[in-house]
């Protein structure tokens, strides 16, 4: 089995185990401030009213029915994971919300995404960046993808954990992250090599200097990142070759 095949299988358990926990764990660990943070991530997803965004491994769509209510009119909003149990929690998400128009979602694989090239003005991505990026050799070919998909002057929003500037907050952190993240998800999902994986994943995630590097070599520019919560969680925002909006505005 190729190294593609067996993270997709191994990613695959793990979310399609865990959907239903999913966002209570989320909100539990993080004291709430996720909402917050995909409520800045999806500010900036919206600069310069864009007409097609595409929220990329969208999981439970939080962020994606974030983007529809504060999105203009005019403004299509498509979620995309490779989870049927994660996209089922989603679609009941949109039909209960009373938001319309309503947001698309697709099923798919982030490493071959069913849309033209050039189709979205921005596409965002929350907590889960590190799934296609954490120990992966494929990295390249996911944001090859993302870059594919994007349109120029269009915008890539990241927001993710991160890794504190401080030693002595990296290490409370992790020490959270292994320690109370892990075993208390578990203990609620019912699923420890899920949680057990999402807290290493995170503890090992790249700093923001290193993920600015990162999608700086892989064909972005205009790349900047603001930090969270000390630096445990960072939102990037990164655009397809020259014209996107500069800057950074999701201050803490």
């Amino acid at each position: 089995m190729s190294y593609q095949a067996a993270q997709s299988r191994f990613l695959h358990q793990i979310y399609d185990a865990i959907p239903h926990r999913y966002d209570l764990i989320n909100r539990i660990m993080s004291l709430g401030l996720d909402q917050i943070w995909r409520r800045r991530a999806a500010r900036e997803c919206l600069a310069g009213n864009p007409g097609r965004v595409l929220d990329l491994c969208c999981g439970t769509g939080d962020l994606t029915m974030e983007i529809c209510r504060i999105s203009r009119d005019g403004t299509t909003v498509t979620g995309v994971d490779f989870s049927q149990p994660m996209l089922a929690v989603a679609e009941q998400k949109a039909r209960s919300s009373g938001i319309s128009p309503k947001p698309c979602f697709v099923y798919a694989d982030a490493a071959n995404l069913p849309f033209p090239e050039d189709n979205f003005n921005s596409i965002a991505i929350s907590f889960a960046f590190r799934n296609l990026s954490y120990n992966n050799p494929l990295i390249e070919q996911y944001l090859a993808e993302v870059l594919r998909v994007l349109k120029p002057g269009g915008r890539l929003v990241i927001v993710e954990t991160s890794q504190p500037k401080s030693r002595l907050i990296k290490s409370l952190y992790h020490f959270y992250l292994r320690q109370i993240v892990c075993r208390l998800g578990a203990f609620i999902s019912g699923n420890q090599e899920g949680y057990r994986y999402l807290s290493e994943s995170a503890a090992g995630f790249y700093s923001p200097e290193e993920l600015t590097d990162l999608l700086s070599r892989a064909g972005f520019s205009q790349v900047c990142f603001c930090r969270h919560l000390l630096g445990a969680t960072s939102i990037h925002i990164a655009t397809k070759q020259n014209g996107g909006i500069p800057g950074c505005n999701a201050q803490e």
